[in-house]
């Protein structure tokens, strides 16, 4: 109540959590922190300890979103309620709920061949707990145990952790631009990422891959198992590197473009939109858009395809 009084809390709002989270929140969950927090809120009257930190999260910014004094009133004389009655105190099996290590659901779109390795790497990473993989034709029921569904209807995954994982990279274009969802990166423990570089929203960075200092990677880009991305590189949206591929220092591949499996290209080279560089080509000259490249060394094919 003191910190009320002084304006540091407010009465009604997301209940304080401890500063060690600040880190592990994502922006959807950060959202919380738009209004003071209070001492009683819309999670506390909707579950407090006995609800998950998705749950929990969703109210929170539910609150934020809808924040009014009809809501507030509503929310005081819950509480009180719920503290005669010691409602929602113990989470299911412990006393209070688990502290949050930043887990939080991630939602998958798209259930083929890449999706077993997207599926691999979140569960080496550990960072989120895979909640549903969604498909538009599910062949199957599941993906390593984990329930494949028919694509959702409606905005079912706004706001929802998701990663498209298609490795086509015209279709997961199509679908990064219609779903209204918070995309998010995935990092297998065993790649090599530079802190000085930067990586996209819903970009997948697959086992042992490398990526060098001041590299630039663009969102929904696919850096797949082994490839080698050097530094001061810059990968435009919608990139797939394949398997083993090599990028030298100060590459620039543009959107969509397709590198093959082993390819390497050298130092200082541009590379267009939409070119498909076939497997284990050896690129050493600028590569125009929508050209296809094959050979070693690599011998451009067609082009304005």
């Amino acid at each position: 109540m003191f910190n009320v009084l002084i304006g540091d809390m407010s009465l009604i709002g997301p209940r304080p959590l401890l500063t060690q989270y600040m880190n592990l929140y994502s922006p959807f969950q950060n959202r919380r922190h738009e209004v003071k927090p209070g001492i009683t809120g819309w999670a506390q009257i909707n579950g407090r300890n006995a609800i998950d930190w998705e749950t929990k999260f969703n109210l929170d910014v539910y609150y934020v979103e809808h924040i009014s004094f009809v809501l507030d009133l509503r929310i005081l004389l819950q509480t009180i309620k719920k503290v005669v009655f010691r409602e929602g105190i113990n989470a299911e099996n412990t006393a209070t709920i688990e502290p949050f290590n930043g887990s939080t659901n991630v939602y998958l779109y798209g259930a083929g061949g890449h999706c077993h390795v997207v599926v691999d790497v979140l569960l080496s990473e550990g960072k989120y707990i895979i909640k549903s993989i969604f498909d538009d034709k599910p062949k199957e029921d599941s993906v390593f145990g984990i329930s494949v569904n028919k694509k959702p209807k409606g905005n079912y995954l706004i706001d929802k952790n998701c990663i498209i994982t298609i490795g086509n990279n015209a279709l997961r274009k199509k679908i990064a631009t219609t779903l209204k969802t918070n995309f998010v990166m995935t990092i297998h423990p065993s790649a090599v990422v530079s802190k000085f570089s930067k990586i996209g929203n819903g970009t997948q960075i697959m086992a042992t891959a490398v990526v060098n200092p001041e590299s630039i990677i663009g969102n929904h880009c696919i850096i797949n198992t082994g490839a080698i991305i050097e530094h001061h590189c810059v990968l435009e949206d919608f990139v797939h590197v394949s398997p083993n591929a090599t990028l030298g220092g100060n590459v620039v591949v543009g959107e969509g473009t397709q590198i093959g499996i082993g390819a390497s290209v050298i130092q200082n080279i541009i590379i267009g939109k939409n070119v498909v560089i076939g497997a284990g080509s050896v690129v050493l000259e600028n590569i125009p858009d929508n050209a296809v490249v094959v050979g070693v060394p690599g011998k451009i094919i067609k082009y304005n395809i």
